[in-house]
């Protein structure tokens, strides 16, 4: 799946903070990984917004879940942590695209500024738009943290893996 025109392999980047990852995030990548030869998953810093798991921790389990996309397309997918501009991290991973799932309309307006952004400063960089299945387009870490910590049912908004570590986080194993 080369670029015939540059003979570069297709890499995009999918970025986010992943606190948790959930089945969202695990549906989008696993679109995305079919349309590119390399995903690159750029797991935010993000210290700011006060994550419930650590960086270390957010690597781990985005990992652990990609196995499965990995063993059923053979794309190449790597995890790794960034700080900093979006743009100067896909120009890092020499990424020919950025990746970004839309639920909301709400999602879109932000999305359509950061694409707008991202290629004035990098017009080599595409942004992709891949809109959330119906079945995931209601699930944010944000609120997946919220519901498991006053002790409701996430079990169908995360992978199991995650699921274990979320509750052992929060002291409910």
């Amino acid at each position: 799946m080369n670029d015939p025109a540059t003979n570069r392999q297709r890499t995009g980047v999918y970025p986010g903070t992943f606190d948790p990852v959930h089945n969202g995030h695990i549906d989008i990548i696993g679109r995305a990984a079919r349309l590119m030869d390399r995903l690159v998953i750029g797991v935010s810093i993000s210290s700011g917004k006060g994550p419930l798991f650590s960086l270390e921790e957010r690597l781990e389990l985005v990992r652990a879940e990609m196995a499965p996309i990995v063993a059923r397309n053979g794309t190449v997918i790597e995890v790794v942590s960034f700080e900093g501009l979006l743009i100067d991290f896909a120009r890092k991973v020499d990424a020919c695209m950025i990746v970004r799932g839309l639920r909301t309309v709400s999602d879109f307006d932000y999305e359509f500024q950061m694409a707008g952004m991202n290629y004035r400063m990098a017009p080599d960089v595409e942004t992709v738009f891949l809109l959330a299945s119906e079945t995931h387009q209601f699930i944010a870490s944000r609120l997946v943290k919220e519901v498991a910590k006053l002790g409701g049912d996430i079990s169908t908004f995360v992978p199991l893996f995650t699921l274990k570590r979320t509750l052992a986080k929060l002291g409910r194993e």
